[in-house]
C-alpha cells in the first residue's frame, strides 16, 4: 500500500477526521489541523468530498468543545485527577488556560480556537465562569463552522494552486496555518499579559485533591 497515493486517504479522511478533531480538544499536540487541511487538498484533487470534509470537521470540533465545557460547567473535571495521567492532563488544562488566556467572552469562543490551545483555553474557561449552555453553544457552533472553513480552504487552495501531490500541499498548508497561529497568539498573549488566575484551585500532584467549585 502507497500511503502516498491520494487513492489510500480518499476514503480514509472520513474515519480519521472526526476522532482526531474531538481528540484535539482537550488535548491540544493532537494534529487535528493537519488531518482537515489534508482532507482540503484530497478534496481539490478530486479524491474527498469538499462539503463532507467541511461538515465533518465542523461537526467534531463543535461535539469536543461542547465536551469540555460541560466537563468544566458541571464540575466533573476532577473525575480526571482519579489517575495520573489524568492529574497530569488537568494540570496541563489549566496551564493552556494560563497561556492563551481565560477570556469567556463570545468573541473569545468564536476566535480564540485560531490559536495554539485557545480552542481547549476557552472552553474550559467558558464552563468554569458559568457561561450559558445557549450561548455558548451558538458560539461554538459558529466558531466550528468558520475553523473548518479555514482549515478546509486553505487544503483545498493550496492544493489547487501548487498542483503538487496531495501531501506537499498539506504540509504547506499546515505550515502556513501554523505561522499565522502563532503571529496571532503572540499578539494576543501580549495585550492580556502572562498571568491569568484560574478561578478552580486544586492540586494535579495530589491524588486526592479534587477541585473544587468557589
Amino acid at each position: 500500500m502507497d500511503i502516498t497515493a491520494p487513492e489510500t486517504w480518499g476514503s480514509a479522511i472520513y474515519l480519521w477526521i472526526v476522532p482526531i478533531v474531538l481528540g484535539d480538544a482537550i488535548f491540544p499536540p493532537i494534529p487535528s489541523e493537519m488531518v482537515v487541511i489534508t482532507g482540503g487538498a484530497l478534496a481539490a484533487d478530486g479524491h474527498a468530498n469538499f462539503w463532507l470534509i467541511l461538515f465533518l470537521a465542523a461537526l467534531a470540533s463543535w461535539l469536543g468543545d461542547m465536551a469540555v465545557f460541560i466537563l468544566f460547567k458541571r464540575r466533573i473535571s476532577h473525575v480526571l485527577d482519579r489517575w495520573s495521567w489524568g492529574r497530569r492532563l488537568h494540570r496541563g488544562i489549566h496551564e493552556a488556560i494560563a497561556k492563551a488566556g481565560r477570556s469567556s467572552t463570545y468573541g473569545a469562543i468564536i476566535g480564540a480556537r485560531f490559536i495554539p490551545g485557545g480552542r481547549l483555553a476557552t472552553s474550559s474557561a467558558a464552563g468554569i465562569a458559568n457561561v450559558s449552555v445557549r450561548g455558548f453553544s451558538l458560539c461554538a457552533g459558529l466558531g466550528a463552522v468558520l475553523w473548518a472553513v479555514w482549515q478546509v480552504g486553505l487544503g483545498y487552495f493550496t492544493g489547487s494552486t501548487t498542483k503538487l501531490p496531495f501531501w506537499a500541499s498539506s504540509l504547506i498548508g499546515v505550515a502556513v496555518g501554523l505561522v499565522i497561529g502563532v503571529m496571532v497568539g503572540l499578539i494576543v498573549t501580549r495585550r492580556r499579559g502572562s498571568s491569568s488566575p484560574v478561578d478552580e484551585p486544586y492540586n494535579a500532584d495530589e491524588p486526592g485533591d479534587v477541585p473544587q467549585p468557589e
